[in-house]
């Protein structure tokens, strides 16, 4: 084990302490941060609009405090992007986070302020190490690179300073990082941070192709591009030819399970480690901290306060909004966030289940806009990404991305779901996939099932098996290739389906 590897390991691992800490006591943790937070906010224009002065405790803040959409705290935002300073946090905001959302074609921007930066992205990215050496102690990890694919940035031309800049947040992360990361890391930061997609993919691939990748961290989708491309451009059989040191993937982003076939193909590695994230624009939030468990540890000493809304309540005009210690296990929770970036009671979108309440553990389940409920049959990304999988399992099908919509009820004609799937293995018999897949939905989602029963209110599932490709091509065609776009996994409209369709038919 090389000098390198051997300090960083000992380094990370001293982190492990301080994590303890909030295990044992999670809600003194968040009720020293969220007075520290106040504290901050006050001086700010929106803690003055609230009187964060004049708060005590948390009853207050969330009486006088409401919970803010994007589009609520956008008009905030918008003053931030302008160069306007000291409106939802007391520090510069020099960085926002550009997000399309998954549900939504506008653009968001998120602040990123140094704190948020420091505290949270930062830290989230050692803890990620710190708990991975921790389970791997014998790790040589730091012997190599780690290969980060990330997204682009740029100046801020609605800012008359030109003194701030925005981008996807991997790229915010990656301008930011302290000089000594550069040493463990591919590839070079130009190649990074490049715009066009396609030609980064090639470049990355150059790059990389010649160093000793023990690591890489990114989005499933856009890495299996990068693998392929350096497999086919080095003329090897299989990525472990050309990186033999090749040890775990950091993956994050969207839900790992429809993948994990089609990574045993790529990377044909038995001691291969895959270890889950949940990191986004808004913050890091979890991090998967057990060798046998793709559960999340609810990171609660990052700068973000934690509430969370039961999804029975959450489209409710008087939602039951909750602090951190009321909430239950097993419950599907839209998760509303305090922070360091000033982001104040905001619901960043997503979903989470509690598997454990001490420690707080968690899954991701989806997002609260990304659903099919044409019906009453309540179908969440959970339920379709658990049904994908099992179908893929039982036929040897791979696929490579996914999406699905409902079909509206017609004269004389029932509704349904539709659902488009680009498979790297088609199964042999696709009429056997669909019933897998919707067996299992009818399995987990006893709403679904009941509309299901005797095809009461819905029909059985239309799948269109569509050739490799499509889904990039698609994305492209939307200007959404790379970085943290993702493709809408569920959709209450057909707008995808039908774009997606369309663009199939016109070649």
């Amino acid at each position: 084990m090389g000098l390198l590897n051997s300090i960083l390991t000992w380094v990370m691992k001293k982190r492990i302490h301080q994590m303890e800490l909030f295990m044992k006591y999670p809600h003194e943790v968040q009720e020293e941060l969220f007075k520290k937070l106040i504290q901050a906010g006050k001086s700010t224009e929106f803690g003055k609009a609230f009187d964060f002065g004049s708060i005590e405790n948390y009853e207050q803040y969330s009486q006088r405090v409401p919970v803010h959409t994007y589009e609520q705290l956008y008009p905030y935002i918008e003053r931030l992007m302008r160069g306007e300073q000291h409106i939802l946090w007391p520090t510069e905001i020099k960085w926002f986070s550009k997000s399309s959302g998954t549900t939504n074609a506008r653009s968001k921007f998120i602040p990123v302020s140094y704190e948020a930066l420091e505290d949270c992205h930062f830290k989230g990215g050692k803890d990620m190490l710190s708990m991975y050496v921790n389970n791997y102690p014998n790790t040589k990890i730091f012997d190599g690179k780690g290969l980060a694919v990330g997204g682009s940035h740029q100046v801020n031309e609605n800012d008359p300073t030109a003194s701030s800049y925005y981008g996807d947040v991997s790229a915010v992360i990656m301008q930011n990082l302290p000089v000594w990361a550069e040493f463990i890391r591919t590839p070079k930061l130009e190649t990074a941070l490049m715009s066009n997609w396609e030609e980064k993919i090639e470049k990355l691939a150059r790059e990389t192709s010649m160093e000793n990748v023990t690591n890489i961290a990114g989005v499933p989708t856009w890495t299996i591009l990068l693998i392929q491309r350096v497999v086919e451009l080095t003329g090897k059989k299989n990525i472990m030819e050309v990186w033999p040191n090749l040890e775990t993937f950091f993956h994050g982003a969207v839900s790992f399970k429809p993948y994990r076939n089609l990574f045993h193909d790529l990377i044909p590695n038995p001691n291969m480690v895959y270890w889950e994230i949940y990191n986004a624009s808004e913050g890091f939030f979890g991090i998967q901290d057990r060798s046998n468990s793709d559960e999340l540890l609810l990171m609660l000493d990052y700068g973000i306060y934690y509430e969370f809304i039961a999804m029975d309540d959450a489209s409710g005009a008087n939602q039951n909004v909750i602090p951190l210690c009321d909430v239950e296990v097993g419950k599907n929770y839209a998760m509303v966030i305090t922070t360091n970036a000033g982001l104040w009671r905001y619901n960043i979108g997503d979903t989470v289940k509690f598997t454990s309440l001490s420690p707080y553990r968690i899954k991701i389940s989806g997002r609260t806009k990304q659903f099919i409920n044409a019906f009453g049959e309540e179908v969440i990304v959970e339920n379709a990404e658990t049904a994908i999988t099992r179908a893929c399992e039982a036929t040897g099908a791979i696929i490579d991305n996914f999406t699905a919509a409902p079909v509206f009820l017609e004269a004389n004609k029932k509704g349904g779901h539709e659902w488009i799937i680009e498979f790297r293995n088609k199964p042999a018999d696709l009429a056997e996939f669909t019933h897998i897949l919707d067996t299992t939905i009818r399995q987990i989602n006893s709403d679904y099932d009941a509309k299901r029963s005797h095809d009461l209110a819905l029909v059985a599932p239309k799948i269109h098996s569509v050739e490799p490709g499509t889904f990039y091509n698609w994305m492209k065609k939307r200007g959404k290739l790379g970085g943290q776009n993702k493709v809408p996994r569920l959709a209450n409209t057909r707008e995808y389906v039908e774009d997606i369709l369309t663009m199939i038919s016109n070649g």
